[in-house]
């Protein structure tokens, strides 16, 4: 799929998403040396030619106005940490506050990347089956063109890392860093 949209994909219209690299999330991983190799050289890249980067970060609401489902699971009290060290945001970069699985809802970040001509979206981080599938997903369903990078993406539940990227790879292109580092 990849190779069909080639030409779609330009670099001045292009956006890097760092999903939830905090603390808690990326010691729970199943991967995390290759995983974190891997957002290393892909942030150092976007840094080189200019694509803007964006980091995502949970930031739960206060207890009473958290949703009731979330407050079952536990995610009201869910303390994640900061964005680990290996990664950090540079003072170019933008972190985004959220408290919901899409970075569209709650957030500008819909509002900043059209206002910036921005309509690809190069996805890594945590966890492929709740985040980053549903904003790729959003974003989709908004017009933009997400692509995975396979490798740069993880969970603490690696079946249903496998099973996600099954599904996102029949609606969306994925690639690997090395691709990602290669083609932008």
């Amino acid at each position: 799929m990849f190779q069909n949209i080639k030409g779609e994909i330009k670099r001045e219209r292009s956006a890097l998403i760092v999903w939830d690299v905090q603390e808690a999330l990326v010691s729970a991983i199943f991967n995390r040396e290759e995983f974190i190799t891997n957002v290393k050289k892909i942030i150092q890249k976007a840094r080189e030619i200019g694509i803007p980067i964006f980091y995502s970060k949970i930031t739960p609401l206060p207890e009473r106005f958290e949703s009731p489902l979330r407050k079952a699971a536990g995610f009201s009290r869910f303390e994640p940490g900061d964005i680990v060290k290996d990664v950090y945001p540079e003072k170019s970069d933008i972190v985004i506050n959220k408290s919901t699985a899409s970075l569209f809802i709650g957030t500008n970040f819909e509002l900043m990347i059209r206002n910036a001509g921005i309509n690809i979206l190069y996805f890594t981080g945590i966890a492929t089956e709740m985040g980053i599938e549903t904003s790729a997903r959003h974003g989709q369903n908004l017009g933009f063109i997400p692509i995975i990078i396979k490798d740069a993406v993880s969970s603490r539940d690696r079946e249903a890392h496998e099973r996600s990227l099954q599904n996102l790879s029949r609606m969306m292109p994925l690639i690997t860093t090395e691709e990602f580092l290669k083609e932008t």
